[in-house]
């Protein structure tokens, strides 16, 4: 993939998006001290606010991935990024429990979809070999935006307030869709700048069902979806906690600073984004030398297995340092497996990547919403940190069992039988 090529231009659009989208998630988990100060909340009321945006973000996945499929991810991620970027904004008006747990819900209904979209479009821009490596710069993005958040919400914080913050962060997804919009086409042909060749490359293995309607009996008689969407419940369940937790947990407990503990709560996204751009690689590396099995599944299962054994190994460190960064290398253990993670539906189900998508992310964000409150009951309840620990290293682990059961070379189709998918050569 050239610097200057059409569609390395797209994973430029995909890798802002991400950066933005986490950026815009995450910075209230580096405000939540300040927000629960201000508006009094309990351990319990702050874990119901996380939650109420992964629940309106799982509730919302499907019908918006399914809306990229149908109306194509140009107007569907348009209305998404101007949508969520105006309750970010909101999120800064909120004055109690109430008008926040509300403004952050209608705030995941419109993040909702933002990435089984992005993936419905790799869909149609990039061939098999390159999917691994193309999720892998986006995820890259995901984790830069959350490695970026905490320390600057915190310095935004410190300087003008939590509620500033939010505004500011809203912005830049007004100005990427506005980019987005103007710029990219759903079909790559329809591009004013795309070569011949370059479209011979995309096409290199397109299939026949590209265009297909949603075979919804068959897609729920699909044993890949349930395996995919176990296995990225036990992700999303491990993800949480930084999105939320993290630095509370580094700042209230470990007792850092708030300078170092932004620092400690950027180190897990750093590692994370080194991971990320190493698994997409080595994930494609893998599926083209030793098949799509291991390239995708044996990869899969070892990361998140290493993810379960640093979470549980942080818990048996003495020092505060060693256990942030024993819980950072969790977060890049599993996200060594994330190129894999969002390669496998599009092996699986290429014509209809939106609707596949958005069933695992929805899953994963089940995982997500059920975490945050595990933590908030344990340390309200028990006054535990080490409990949910164990629990998440139990999820990863289980997670891993389910990658195993996943097979990348089954293609979801109408018929009885469905075809398997060639190994990428």
């Amino acid at each position: 993939m050239t610097a200057m090529s059409v569609r390395g231009r797209v994973l430029v659009f995909a890798f802002l998006l991400a950066v933005i989208t986490y950026l815009d998630r995450i910075c209230i988990s580096a405000a939540a001290p300040a927000i629960m100060d201000e508006l009094h909340l309990s351990f319990v009321q702050m874990g119901l606010v996380f939650s109420a945006f992964t629940l309106a973000y799982s509730l919302f996945e499907v019908p918006s991935g399914w809306l990229g499929d149908v109306r194509g991810p140009r107007r569907v991620l348009t209305r998404i990024v101007l949508w969520w970027s105006a309750f970010t904004m909101l999120t800064g008006a909120a004055r109690g429990f109430l008008s926040l747990i509300t403004i952050r819900f209608l705030f995941g209904a419109g993040e909702a979809g933002a990435f089984p979209n992005v993936a419905r479009s790799f869909s149609r821009w990039f061939p098999m070999r390159e999917r691994g490596r193309a999720n892998g710069v986006l995820f890259l993005g995901s984790r830069l935006g959350g490695m970026l958040s905490a320390p600057i919400a915190l310095l935004l914080i410190a300087r003008w307030g939590w509620r500033t913050s939010f505004v500011l962060f809203g912005v830049l997804g007004i100005l990427w869709s506005a980019a987005w919009s103007a710029w990219y086409r759903d079909r790559p042909e329809e591009h004013a700048t795309m070569t011949p060749a370059e479209l011979a490359w995309i096409r290199q293995d397109r299939t026949s069902d590209a265009d297909a309607p949603t075979p919804w009996t068959a897609l729920l008689r699909f044993r890949n979806l349930y395996a995919i969407c176990a296995m990225y419940f036990a992700f999303g369940y491990g993800l949480y906690f930084y999105f939320t937790w993290l630095p509370t947990y580094l700042i209230r407990v470990l007792g850092f600073s708030k300078f170092r503990g932004g620092l400690f709560a950027a180190l897990p996204f750093l590692l994370a984004g080194i991971a990320d751009l190493s698994g997409g690689l080595l994930t494609d590396r893998l599926s083209r030398t030793r098949g799509l099995r291991v390239g995708r599944c044996y990869l899969g299962f070892a990361a998140f297995m290493s993810g379960a054994l640093f979470l549980l190994a942080s818990t048996f460190a003495v020092s505060p340092v060693l256990k942030a960064i024993l819980i950072a290398c969790a977060l890049a253990s599993a996200d060594l497996a994330l190129g894999a993670c969002w390669a496998v539906p599009l092996d699986v189900a290429p014509g209809h990547a939106g609707v596949i998508t958005g069933c695992m992310n929805t899953l994963g964000n089940i995982g997500g919403l059920v975490g945050p409150l595990v933590v908030g009951i344990a340390v309200d309840r028990w006054g535990s940190w080490t409990f949910p620990f164990y629990i998440t290293a139990s999820v990863y682990a289980a997670g891993s069992l389910a990658w195993l059961t996943i097979d990348p070379t089954l293609r979801l189709s109408p018929a009885a039988a469905a075809p398997r998918a060639s190994e990428v050569s």
